[in-house]
């Protein structure tokens, strides 16, 4: 996932939540509430930072370990690489493939069947059951990264043979029983286009529930903010959108723009987080199931809708489809925004997203 920087814009400033541990950021209070930031690594391959309002040191630290005890929690039932002990989590679903059914937590009945009916929804773009084929790119991509001078494609022939095990219609979820079952050996589960967003969603849902108002959860390329700004000054939160790499048209490490947004989601998938190099080509983990290849329409897309893990979910499939039928897929969807970054660095967006955006737009935090 592409990584969002989440930052707050006070005249001309602009802050980046790069803080370690519990911080007050001094100088920022707004009344009785004070600024905070926390972030910990270990969890979803990424780090976890929680920004957020309120009276006191103490009070904003319970609600960040309440979310990384969490957190740690979703991570180890979503991993589809580790097994933890008394923990039936995906990776023992995957073992157990055309073997048994494996009883789970709600939370995994919850992200399976949330994705096999977006799955329908979406016209089947992102399929969690294609396990087998990016087990594969995955190899090749670890391997390409430790040996670059011998880097290597996988041959098609090896994916197609995967992708006979990929059919999600024979994922088994049996809700009453909490169980899940891979009804044909060598089938696989991969989370990854959706556990981080849905652990993000989780979190941030359950931490309003105890009460907690105005706080953002910034998970790797996932951004959750709830409420709004305690500061007494602004009424929406400041989130920037990072830039690809340098181009021609958006210098390396300036912040392409910066939404001004409330109690929604901001999630982006791009080509340069996880990849490798062939040959001097780029090739990235967001695997086209057509063509079982590195889809190749854009550097970067970013979603905004309320829910991380339904915005996680689309980010990935609106990245895979071809610019039209993207665009005519993302204003088909109520609620739901986005922004395209092509190839050649030139950037589209829906008409009501433009309008949350500093620089396209002309918004404000206000």
């Amino acid at each position: 996932m592409l990584r969002l920087i989440a930052f707050l814009m006070l005249t001309s400033t602009v802050l980046l939540v790069l803080s370690t541990g519990c911080s007050n950021w001094a100088g920022f209070s707004g009344g009785k509430y004070h600024k905070y930031t926390y972030e910990f690594i270990g969890t979803f391959d990424t780090v976890i930072q929680f920004m957020g309002y309120a009276e006191n040191e103490k009070q904003f630290e319970e609600l960040a370990k309440k979310g990384q005890a969490r957190f740690e929690e979703l991570h180890k039932l979503f991993d589809i690489y580790n097994i933890y002990d008394g923990i039936n989590n995906i990776k023992t679903i995957n073992d157990n493939a055309g073997i048994k059914p494996v009883e789970v937590k709600q939370e995994i009945i919850d992200i399976i069947q949330f994705s096999k009916e977006w799955y329908d929804k979406m016209g089947g773009v992102v399929n969690i059951a294609l396990g087998p084929v990016l087990s594969i790119w995955h190899t090749y991509r670890e391997e390409g990264m430790r040996d670059p001078a011998n880097a290597k494609i996988p041959d098609i022939v090896l994916l197609k043979k995967a992708e006979l095990k990929t059919d999600i219609k024979k994922v088994e979820v049996d809700a009453v029983k909490k169980t899940v079952f891979l009804k044909e050996t060598g089938m696989s589960l991969d989370m990854g286009a959706v556990a981080k967003g849905f652990a993000t969603e989780i979190v941030a849902r359950e931490l309003e529930a105890a009460g907690y108002t105005s706080f953002i959860i910034s998970s790797g390329g996932n951004v959750r903010v709830v409420g709004k700004p305690l500061d007494g000054t602004r009424s929406k939160w400041g989130i920037g959108i990072q830039n690809p790499d340098g181009n021609a048209i958006i210098p390396e490490g300036e912040a392409l723009d910066t939404v001004f947004v409330t109690d929604t989601s901001v999630v982006s998938s791009g080509d340069y987080q996880r990849f490798y190099e062939v040959d001097g080509k780029r090739i990235h983990h967001l695997i086209e199931p057509s063509t079982l290849m590195p889809a190749n329409y854009y550097r970067a897309v970013t979603v905004m809708t309320k829910d991380s893990g339904q915005a996680d979910f689309l980010s990935t499939t609106v990245f895979l489809l071809p610019y039209e039928k993207s665009r005519e897929l993302v204003e088909s969807l109520d609620g739901v925004e986005a922004l395209w970054i092509m190839q050649d660095g030139s950037i589209a967006v829906t008409d009501n997203m433009k309008k949350s955006m500093k620089k396209l737009g002309g918004a404000t935090g206000k």
